[in-house]
């Protein structure tokens, strides 16, 4: 995916911001926005920074099963480690997983415009689940068909983007360690994923 692709991605991802703020952005408690885990596989992601503790998601493979078989194969080879949160909107959403660009102590100006050494996938979109608060999204370009490594995590309600991103999972644990994470686009000090593991 090109450089500008992924400009065009922030701004579209951006000018959704513009609707969630139009319909009034709406949280719950934390106990609220966590789902049942159900057969998994998780994603189990250590984060440090403003927010410091255990997130852990369940991934839902009936739904998107080439998304979590990229993500799953990325957290096992050690990819998300060290990663920040580069773009976090508040009462929005925390965005992550720039394998290329988004490594905490190097340089990050790039960081949110890069992927995997992988393909981009081919959407797997569902009208059957809604972005609401813990629900967990993939990050792509202007083209639906070009998520590679960056996902989001859900603050509220993104109803409006229902069946334009692919829906990966859910947090099943840790939400208050989302809600804590440092906002900004890019944060000035941006939280990180020291560590991220998949449980079968």
């Amino acid at each position: 995916m090109s450089r500008l692709d992924r400009v065009i991605a922030g701004g579209l991802f951006a000018a959704g911001l513009a609707v969630v703020v139009g319909y009034g952005i709406s949280q719950t408690s934390p106990a609220q926005a966590q789902a049942t885990d159900g057969p998994g596989p998780n994603l189990v992601i250590e984060i440090a920074g403003a927010a410091n503790g255990t997130v852990v998601i369940d991934l839902l493979p009936d739904v998107a099963p080439q998304h979590v078989a990229q993500i799953t194969a990325l957290a096992s080879e050690g990819a998300y480690d060290n990663v920040v949160f580069h773009r976090v909107i508040d009462g929005f959403m925390a965005q992550t997983g720039d394998v290329s660009n988004g490594k905490a102590g190097g340089d990050l100006s790039m960081a949110g415009m890069g992927g995997s050494s992988k393909p981009d996938l081919p959407a797997e979109f569902t009208n059957d689940l809604s972005f609401q608060r813990g629900v967990v999204g993939m990050a792509r370009a202007n083209d639906p068909n070009s998520a590679n490594s960056q996902f989001f995590i859900m603050f509220g309600d993104g109803s409006f983007l229902d069946g334009q991103y692919t829906i990966v999972g859910n947090v099943v644990s840790g939400m208050e360690v989302v809600d804590a994470i440092q906002r900004g686009e890019p944060p000035a000090t941006p939280d990180v994923m020291t560590k991220v593991t998949v449980q079968n």
